[in-house]
């Protein structure tokens, strides 16, 4: 049996995260100064952008020595590894979905790096495995990031990423043998393989120049067509927009024979959209903005089902007929509720309506007409995904929470009752010790803003007990309950983990999302530092015991929370953050995140704006104590490029926050998180919780 670890308060004697003896590595430094609508702003770490110069690999690799010699020094980073370790060796088990008679799920052992691709002729039959992807690589690093089927069935397209990067390629094999087709792409980004008669569309980027793959901006995004057999230098040119080199642009077909979709992006809060009709080389605008999010989820009949926040900030179903697709021909099908409606699909004739609703899933069943016929009856509260088709009337959904492993749920259409297909169980942990409750705080300007708290039951409020503060707040993306392995280790020893839903976010719509973008950003920041304070001034814990952490846009917001409330944190781990708000829109695809944040040459009261709170330019250099602080980025991060990270530590480590450490944890052949394999996912937890527990002076102990 796996061995519990409680929590033990060390004395200062015993105990020393102090890192004032730690000899940072110098940075490399210019006189760089930029204008912004005449205000001089000095960037010193300039070089520190060109991840491929060679003082900036000396100062990574010297950055590393300091990271990893602070971390060996703690006397139970080893214990911490093994035990996430063994609480994340549990077998874990995708959503069935049903392809041409057959069954298809993911499915992972415990401790696999990559969970691998099954197949089945019957529901609890033998399965036969059908795409391995650690066979792709020998330590786990090229990771499956999506499959698709030709519609009669013959052909699989897969997509991998190598290293965590967003660069895609695409392979072939037949579906019935497994055998690995000629057909390769390379250089695509942000598709899939959408099938269409004996080949597919997909979106790529020309090659990049040698040794900027990673950081350069990435610009002309264009749809392809590859026929099966030949060679990608060969693809027919389908889609590209030469007046805007910065928009995204993605295909999308539902079967042979049906109108071909390319949605615009990059620029809007939505997307742009175009169809050409089976035959013909015109095409047709359906809508020229990239004001609102529209997304056709099917065409049947010669009708369009639409999806999107036109006219309905929480979102609702349309119809349109493909011969007058425009939005003033669309009709509703199902108005916008009081929830955010998430996603829409179909189920044989049926189809199912998933809503938000302060920040957990609901879903619902409707007949064709619009008409609601059943709320699908979840376990608990939390979030669910849903697996079905129009081919079929077969339903099967995932339910997680906070202490609710990922379960596998069928479901049947016709008497509305759900079956537990398959359960997750994890030998050492008892989850219902734990309890998730859901309260919601004032913020600043008095918007109340919701929180998840997950603790151990018979938790008192003393003030002392260590919280985990999570948070993101941007780009309409909802935090819901979510299920995580590494994080029972957290909670076993007797921390609190805190989630809270910021504005910025999806939950609440539209409005809720804008409240926190652009000149309203501050909103954002504001609603997790009252979160920090609520936590403590309701006695849940107190500065000495509170750590934040955020990853993304959550690496901006922590970045620039510890900048604005340095004395409310003891801990701050800031991951793949983007840290200067006066220059991301420069890399890779970083222009696409001006519609939440604007660009600092935008407008003169743009630059200013993001220069008040931009992590890397509000550090502070007069002796204010900062929190304890470990940055972390990788070498393959493509998404919020690395030198966010290399920049903000550098200047960190000039200035005088006080003697607490601010170290920089640099992955390597890793990414932005996705598609990481467990090795990697296990030493990065082992590290972040060493350090947050040791920074805290809590020894987490065998018993």
């Amino acid at each position: 049996m796996n061995k519990l670890l409680t929590v033990t308060i060390m004395t200062a004697s015993v105990l020393s995260s102090n890192a004032g003896d730690i000899k940072y590595p110098k940075a490399p430094v210019s006189d760089t100064v930029d204008s912004y609508f005449g205000n001089q702003v000095k960037d010193p770490y300039r070089s520190l952008e060109n991840d491929t110069s060679a003082s900036t690999l000396e100062w990574v690799e010297a950055e590393r020595k300091v990271t990893e010699d602070y971390l060996s020094k703690i006397p139970f980073r080893d214990n911490l590894r093994e035990r996430i370790k063994a609480l994340m060796d549990y077998k874990k088990s995708g959503i069935p979905f049903k392809k041409d008679g057959k069954y298809y799920f993911y499915e992972n052992d415990g401790l696999q790096n990559q969970s691998v691709l099954y197949r089945a002729d019957a529901l609890g039959g033998p399965a036969e495995v059908f795409l391995d992807p650690n066979k792709l690589s020998d330590d786990g690093t090229v990771a499956l990031t999506g499959i698709s089927f030709s519609n009669d069935g013959k052909y699989t397209a897969y997509t991998i990423s190598r290293s965590g990067s967003d660069w895609t390629e695409i392979y072939v094999m037949d579906t019935a043998t497994g055998k690995l087709l000629p057909d390769h792409i390379e250089w695509a980004k942000f598709t899939n393989a959408e099938w269409d008669g004996d080949g597919f569309y997909y979106s790529a980027y020309d090659r990049p120049a040698e040794g900027k793959e990673f950081s350069n901006a990435n610009e002309n995004h264009k749809i392809y067509y590859h026929r099966i057999g030949t060679k990608q230098q060969d693809d027919k040119l389908v889609y590209e927009d030469k007046d805007h080199p910065l928009h995204f642009h993605s295909a999308s077909i539902s079967d042979d024979n049906q109108p071909l979709f390319v949605y615009g992006g990059g620029e809007g809060l939505g997307s742009s959209l175009i169809m050409r009709k089976p035959g013909s080389e015109e095409w047709i605008t359906i809508e020229p903005s990239q004001d609102y999010e529209i997304s056709v989820l099917d065409v049947i009949d010669g009708k369009m089902f639409i999806y999107t926040n036109y006219g309905a900030p929480k979102y609702r179903l349309m119809t349109a007929s493909i011969d007058a697709p425009q939005k003033e021909n669309w009709k509703e099908l199902v108005p916008e509720d009081k929830g955010v409606l998430t996603g829409v699909q179909f189920a044989g004739d049926k189809l199912i309506l998933t809503y938000e609703i302060d920040a957990q899933n609901k879903s619902y069943v409707y007949d064709i007409t619009g008409k609601r016929l059943n709320e699908i009856e979840f376990p608990a509260a939390g979030a669910v995904g849903i697996s079905s088709s129009k081919k079929h009337d077969e339903v099967f959904y995932s339910f997680t929470s906070f202490t609710y492993p990922s379960a596998i749920y069928s479901y049947n259409l016709a008497d509305n009752t759900s079956k537990l297909y398959k359960a997750t169980e994890i030998e050492g942990f008892n989850m219902d010790d734990y309890v998730t409750e859901q309260i919601f705080y004032p913020s600043t300007d008095d918007t109340m803003v919701p929180m998840f708290i997950t603790y151990k039951k018979g938790l008192k409020r003393d003030g002392k007990n260590p919280v985990y503060l999570y948070g993101y707040g941007g780009f309409n993306i909802s935090l819901t309950p979510g299920f995580s392995a590494q994080r029972l280790l957290w909670l076993e020893n007797g921390g609190i983990y805190a989630q809270t839903n910021l504005r910025g976010g999806g939950e609440y719509g539209e409005p809720w999302h804008l409240a926190g973008t652009k000149q309203q950003k501050m909103n954002v920041f504001n609603d997790f530092i009252s979160a920090a304070e609520y936590l403590i001034k309701e006695g849940w814990t107190s500065p000495e015991y509170m750590a934040i952490e955020g990853g993304s846009n959550g690496g901006l917001l922590i970045g620039a929370c510890v900048n604005l409330r340095p004395e409310l944190f003891k801990v701050a781990i800031p991951r793949v953050g983007v840290m200067d708000m006066m220059r991301y829109h420069l890399f890779t695809i970083g222009w696409n995140w001006a519609s939440d944040y604007g660009t600092s040459a935008d407008s003169k009261e743009m630059a200013e704006y993001l220069l008040s709170y931009s992590p890397i330019h509000n550090i502070k250099n007069d002796g204010t104590k900062y929190p304890a602080i470990l940055v972390t980025t990788a070498d393959h991060d493509d998404r919020v490029v690395p030198a966010h990270s290399f920049k903000y530590a550098a200047t960190l480590q000039a200035s005088d926050t006080g003697d607490a450490p601010k170290i920089i944890r640099i992955d390597s052949k890793a990414g932005h998180g996705a598609g990481k394999p467990v090795s990697k996912v296990i030493d990065e937890y082992a590290d972040i919780y060493s350090f947050l527990f040791y920074n805290m002076g809590i020894n987490p102990v065998k018993k």
